[in-house]
C-alpha cells in the first residue's frame, strides 16, 4: 500500500487505468523510436509531464512506474517518495489526455488488461483520473524542483528551507537522472498491471 501524507492511494479502476494507459503509451513510443532510429536525446514518455524528469530515458520511466505500481498493490505500507508522487501525477495526466484524444485506443488498452473495470470507460473517466491526483494530500513539490537548477546554491538552499523540502527526498529525484537501465525484478513488479504476454514483450523491449 502506498500512502501520501498518511492517506492511501485508492485501489480503484482509476489508478489501474492511469498506470496501465501510461505504461502502454510510453512503451509503444519506445518501440517506434527504436524502429525509426529516433534521436536518442529527444524526450518522450509519460514522465515528461514533470519538468525536472523530462530527460529520464523512457525505459527508466517504465521502471519507475513499475516500482510505484508494485508499492501501491503490495501488502506492506510504503510512504510515497517524491518519485512516487511524480509518477502518480504524470500517469493520471497522461491517461486522462489519452482518454480525451484517443478514446478508442484507450478502451482497447484497458480491454486487453488483466483486470476488468467496474466503471464505464465512456463515463467521464478522463476527468475522474485528473481528479484522482488532485484529491491526494500532495504538495506537488516534484513540480518545483526544476526551479532550483538555475539558482545560486545559497538561494536554492533558502528556497528548499522555505518549502520544507527534505534533502533525502530531493536526492532521490536527482539520482533518477543518472539511471539508464531497468532494475532487476522489473517484470515481477508489473504483475496485476500487464498480462503475462505483455510482461514478456515489455522485458524484451527494455532489454534491447
Amino acid at each position: 500500500m502506498l500512502t501520501i501524507c498518511s492517506d492511501p492511494l485508492p485501489r480503484t479502476d482509476l489508478t489501474y487505468a492511469a498506470f496501465r494507459a501510461s505504461f502502454h503509451e510510453t512503451l509503444e513510443r519506445l518501440v517506434l523510436a527504436r524502429q525509426f532510429d529516433q534521436d536518442p536525446w529527444q524526450n518522450f514518455g509519460f514522465l515528461t509531464r514533470v519538468p525536472f524528469l523530462q530527460s529520464v530515458p523512457p525505459q527508466v520511466q517504465l521502471d519507475l512506474l513499475a516500482e510505484t505500481w508494485h508499492r501501491h498493490v503490495c501488502s506492506e505500507t510504503h510512504v510515497a517518495s517524491l518519485i512516487d508522487e511524480a509518477v502518480i501525477f504524470a500517469a493520471c495526466e497522461t491517461a486522462a489526455r489519452m482518454a480525451r484524444v484517443n478514446l478508442e485506443e484507450f478502451s482497447d488498452v484497458l480491454e486487453r488488461g488483466p483486470q476488468r473495470l467496474v466503471r464505464d470507460v465512456q463515463g467521464g473517466l478522463a476527468e475522474a483520473m485528473k481528479q484522482l491526483h488532485m484529491a491526494l494530500d500532495c504538495e506537488g513539490d516534484f513540480l518545483v524542483i526544476s526551479q532550483f537548477e538555475d539558482l545560486p546554491p545559497q538561494e536554492a538552499r533558502r528556497m528548499k528551507n522555505e518549502l520544507c523540502l527534505e534533502e533525502e527526498r530531493l536526492d532521490e529525484m536527482f539520482d533518477v537522472l543518472g539511471r539508464w537501465r531497468v532494475t532487476p525484478g522489473f517484470g515481477r513488479r508489473l504483475k496485476g498491471l500487464l498480462s503475462e504476454r505483455e510482461i514478456r514483450h515489455a522485458l524484451q523491449v527494455v532489454s534491447d
